[in-house]
Parts: C-alpha cells; sequence; structure tokens
C-alpha cells in the first residue's frame, strides 16, 4: 500500500529523518521505490533535467501529467507528490484546484504548491478539503526566481526567518502536511523546523529539517550542466554511461558487436536452401 501523509508525520513524532528524491520516469521510479525512499517528488525540475529547457518556467500541467504517470507505474509504495508548474495555480482556486486534481488522477499522492499569500493559503485549504494533500515550498522558491532576484538564499536574517515561520504556520493552519524548505541557512531552517508541527523538508537548509530532498539525476552525476552548493555526489553515471556508449561504437565499428553470442542462427537445412538460392 502507497504510504500517505500519516507517515510524514509519524516520522517527524519519531525523529526519524525522511527520505525524498525526485523521479520523472518509470526507470527510476522503481528503482527509488525498491531501496525505499519515502517520497518521489515529480519537481518540474524536468523541464531542465529531462527537457533541456533553461529554467521551469515553460513546462506545462499536461507535459507534468505524463512524468506523473510513468512514475506512479514505477513507485507502487513510495508517496508521490506533484509539482504544480508556474502559473497552473495562481489565476484562480477554480484553476488550482482542476490543475491539481488532474495530478491526482495521474497517480500523484499530493501535489506541491510554492510559495505564500492569501491565494496560496486559500488554495491549500481548499485542495485538502477535497482530499487532495499539499506540500508547501517556502525559502527560495524557483518560480519566483525573476522577482527575487535570482538564485538568493533566503532567511539570511533573524526578521526574515520569522517571516517565513509565520507564512509556514498559516500553510500549515490550512492543511499543508509538510513545507520544503529550500536555500534557507541551517540555524535557520532548524529554528522553523522546531517551531513547527509538520515536517521540513530540507534542500540546501542543513542536517536538522525533517528530511531532505535533492534532484537524482544530481547525486547521481547524471545531470551536468550544473551543480549546486548543496549536492553532493553519490554515484558518477555521466561517466559510466560515457564510457560504455564510447566501448559501444568502437565495437560496432570493428565488428566485435554482434557477437555470435548475441545474434541468431538459422538450422542448417535453411542455410542450404539459402544458399542454394545464390
Amino acid at each position: 500500500m502507497a504510504k500517505s501523509v500519516l507517515n510524514f508525520q509519524k516520522l517527524k513524532d519519531n525523529g526519524e529523518k525522511i527520505a525524498m528524491l525526485t523521479a520523472y520516469d518509470y526507470s527510476t521510479a522503481q528503482v527509488l521505490d525498491k531501496a525505499g525512499i519515502d517520497a518521489i517528488l515529480v519537481g518540474d525540475s524536468l523541464a531542465m533535467v529531462a527537457l533541456g529547457y533553461e529554467n521551469t518556467y515553460n513546462i506545462t500541467v499536461d507535459e507534468m501529467l505524463i512524468f506523473i504517470k510513468a512514475v506512479a507505474r514505477g513507485a507502487k509504495n513510495s508517496f508521490i507528490i506533484g509539482d504544480m508548474p508556474f502559473m497552473s495555480y495562481n489565476l484562480s482556486i477554480e484553476q488550482g484546484l482542476e490543475n491539481a486534481s488532474k495530478m491526482i488522477k495521474a497517480g500523484a499522492n499530493a501535489v506541491k504548491l510554492e510559495g505564500c499569500n492569501e491565494h496560496i493559503i486559500e488554495l491549500t485549504k481548499r485542495c485538502v478539503e477535497s482530499g487532495i494533500p499539499v506540500l508547501s515550498h517556502l525559502g527560495f522558491t524557483p518560480q519566483l526566481m525573476n522577482t527575487i532576484g535570482g538564485h538568493k538564499i533566503q532567511g539570511k536574517t533573524a526578521d526574515n526567518t520569522e517571516r517565513i515561520l509565520e507564512w509556514a504556520k498559516k500553510l500549515e493552519e490550512a492543511g499543508a502536511f509538510g513545507v520544503v524548505l529550500e536555500l534557507i541557512p541551517a540555524v535557520s531552517a532548524e529554528y522553523l523546523t522546531k517551531n513547527l508541527n509538520i515536517p521540513t523538508i530540507g534542500i540546501g537548509a542543513g542536517v536538522n529539517c525533517s528530511g531532505q530532498i535533492v534532484v537524482t539525476d544530481d547525486i547521481l552525476g547524471k545531470f551536468t550542466d550544473f551543480a549546486p552548493k548543496f549536492i553532493k555526489k553519490f554515484a558518477n553515471i555521466h561517466d559510466t554511461v560515457l564510457l560504455g556508449v564510447e566501448n559501444y561504437k568502437k565495437e560496432v565499428k570493428s565488428m566485435m558487436f554482434p557477437s555470435e553470442v548475441e545474434s541468431f542462427e538459422l538450422n542448417e537445412s535453411e542455410r542450404e536452401k539459402l544458399n542454394a538460392v545464390k
């Protein structure tokens, strides 16, 4: 049975860290599920990592649904969260509910909403009332990058940290089951975590959040366009794949592949018939 929002709260209450990763395809979701990852985020980061866009602004709900469906087919136990893309929930409550429901119908167990204002608070409340769990996202919010001036660390002052806490508490009251804290100093993130009842999921926010979320392609060394400071590489898929492809090319060129092992035989009588045709 798929995990639920209750598992998140239970892990936090028991002092056990929550391990989350991103996935955009069936086979990656299978691996993460097999590893026992607590939750999978089908993040709008796939716009850059999987589709090659310069940023997350261009990806659409319809594109997100394709990837959510693929991940849902591969992950049978991990809790799946669909990232609501840029401007897919900002025009009206009705628009947000409609697009969030599409993600749930596609196989997500919850949705993620960036930022906090009266509209986001109300949408969070309405989603939860409608049976759609919501993971909030504060600190650095990529969808607001143009208005906050780029990849800026948030919560760098006591006042700013208190402001983030005020937003987080409003989202918690609205029914959010957790909040992502991105690009926040470790001490600030720890303060926020201690003063919230719901779990915090850090990305570039230190070790004392309730859990962590990073892009799988980053920690496995698959995506190499850039490497955030907060990323640690646990593997180097890029170099492994590159070497494998280079070896394949070399064997094709030299006629080493396919060998007899990778080929199929024709029985002797049929071979004789072919020779007779010649």
